[in-house]
């Protein structure tokens, strides 16, 4: 399995690579997430000694088994599922990222339940972009006031956004998309919010958001495989 892996983040940082270039952009410009949910702590480890260090998971209690079974590993701690009310705590006690913030209240329960002794919490905010009632995130109308409001949180630090555009094969929209998201950081940016983080782009258009100005991509079946789901 460690083979696999290894080949597999080669291929992926390769191809982040050439669309760093082709956009024009400084190398090094995009962090690679690789989304481990529903994989076993060894395909972590395996990724880990290939030379990754930001992994991404999903669910809460898996986030923190894992980080709690992988506790010697200097693993930098991604949630980006959904974040109920009442699961913060852990999350908030656990995470170094939280991408998928879209409610005040969950990020001032994330605010008040991170410990003193740990670093500011980075946060993200979770932007519908494609306007569907079943995906979740705030409006673009209404992230103004919750970028502002979050930014005035002790213990989290607000760094950007992100989005789950609609699954589709038209590069045309999903560039539009991806595009969204980059014209609204830059008008927080405007209003004195220093942002420097849009995570979007995933194993299928990775390519193109890293071309509409993604810094991060969240990137799992291109390296660890299909996913067999239990929840």
């Amino acid at each position: 399995m460690s083979q696999t892996i290894a080949a597999a983040l080669s291929a992926v940082q390769q191809r982040i690579a050439a669309a760093i270039q082709a956009a024009g952009r400084p190398a090094g410009a995009v962090t690679l997430l690789a989304v481990s949910k529903t994989f076993p702590a060894s395909a972590i480890c395996a990724a880990y000694a290939a030379g990754q260090r930001a992994f991404g998971e999903n669910y809460v209690q898996e986030l923190s088994a894992k980080a709690e079974e992988l506790a010697g590993l200097p693993i930098d701690w991604h949630f980006i599922g959904p974040l109920q009310s009442n699961k913060t705590r852990s999350v908030a006690e656990t995470a170094h990222w939280v991408h998928s913030v879209e409610r005040l209240k969950i990020a001032e329960r994330l605010s008040a339940q991170r410990p003193a002794s740990m670093p500011a919490l980075n946060v993200l905010l979770q932007v519908n972009v494609s306007g569907e009632a079943s995906k979740s995130g705030c409006t673009p109308d209404e992230l103004p006031a919750l970028a502002h409001a979050v930014a005035a949180l002790p213990g989290l630090r607000l760094r950007g956004l992100m989005c789950i555009p609609e699954p589709t094969a038209d590069g045309v929209l999903l560039r539009s998309r991806f595009a969204l998201l980059g014209q609204l950081c830059g008008t927080l940016n405007t209003q004195g919010l220093a942002l420097d983080t849009l995570s979007m782009g995933m194993s299928s258009d990775l390519e193109i958001a890293i071309g509409e100005g993604s810094s991060m991509v969240r990137v799992g079946s291109a390296i660890f495989g299909g996913r067999h789901y239990q929840h």
